[in-house]
């Protein structure tokens, strides 16, 4: 195994400078295929390492939990869960199926640090948490994504939280483990699901579970992949790659920016807030019309 982990590092390193080489020139459709195959090698080590016993990212046995990061236990609890989660779900899956000890407070700057990471060195990592990007573009508050996930993925369309929470809990059915935790997370989800949940008290069935979502999540599954796919499209054309990952900025942002760069740092006009083009100003016209009556002659005044 050791030598086969010896392959595969190299080999990552070898695509990772590849896609640095890609994106410096800006060649996007061989940067894009190397970024696939890395992907693709990633997996494959990630499956080396934790033997591929069941599919889930798993800390070794033994392992003290003070070695693995907060931010590695994030990216393993994501795994697993293969859709955006909020914090306390993560912290949820990463206590009850890792041995994890995160907790959800501590996700919340997590973010800023990995797009900060990004700027310094871009792709300088195998991996970064980032946003769910809305039909704005802009990062969905408290969401967490992978990036080496597809863009669809990392896209939240009308109806993807739905979708999302029924893709979350189809995969805490399937790697269900005798931990108590895991099955009080599973009942919890399963009581948001029409059909999931027994009448009585005892613990939930996995595989009854995993059934009512499939039967719902057909139901919409195919306008959320094209809401997804129209979305991600619109990033690709419109977005860089940090945006990609840690979302764009707003027009309205933009409009404040450009303003306050152009008054040489002092803020101008009201408060921030949506502006319609061509839309009077009131105060001016205030002002025009008081000059327009001060130089206007009085009717009979010689």
């Amino acid at each position: 195994m050791s030598d086969r982990l010896d392959q595969l590092e190299a080999r990552i390193d070898e695509l990772r400078a590849g896609v640095r080489r890609a994106m410096r020139v800006k060649d996007t459709a061989t940067a894009r295929a190397l970024r696939a195959e890395l992907r693709a090698a990633e997996r494959s080590w990630d499956t080396l390492v934790t033997g591929g016993l069941d599919g889930s990212p798993r800390v070794p046995d033994g392992a003290p939990q003070g070695l693995v990061t907060v931010r590695e236990q994030a990216h393993q609890a994501l795994t697993l869960l293969g859709a955006p989660a909020q914090p306390r779900l993560i912290a949820a899956v990463g206590e009850a199926f890792l041995g994890g000890t995160l907790r959800g407070s501590q996700l919340t700057s997590l973010r800023r640090d990995e797009e900060r990471s990004f700027a310094s060195s871009p792709y300088g990592r195998p991996y970064y948490l980032c946003a769910a990007l809305t039909d704005r573009l802009a990062p969905a508050r408290g969401l967490l994504t992978v990036s080496t996930w597809p863009l669809e993925r990392r896209m939240v369309g009308p109806l993807s939280p739905r979708v999302d929470f029924l893709t979350c809990a189809i995969a805490v059915a399937r790697h269900l483990s005798p931990d108590p935790r895991a099955a009080r997370l599973l009942a919890r989800m399963a009581r948001n699901i029409p059909g999931g949940a027994a009448g009585d008290l005892g613990p939930p069935d996995p595989d009854r579970v995993i059934e009512a979502a499939a039967n719902e999540l057909a139901v919409h599954a195919e306008r959320d992949t094209r809401d997804r796919a129209d979305l991600a499209e619109r990033a690709t054309s419109q977005l860089d790659d940090r945006a990609r990952l840690f979302g764009g900025t707003t027009l309205i942002t933009v409009a404040g920016a450009a303003a306050t760069a152009a008054n040489g740092g002092a803020p101008t006009g009201p408060p921030a807030g949506p502006y319609v083009l061509g839309a009077p100003d009131k105060g001016a016209g205030a002002t025009a019309a008081r000059t327009k009556t001060r130089n206007t002659p009085t009717r009979g005044r010689r």
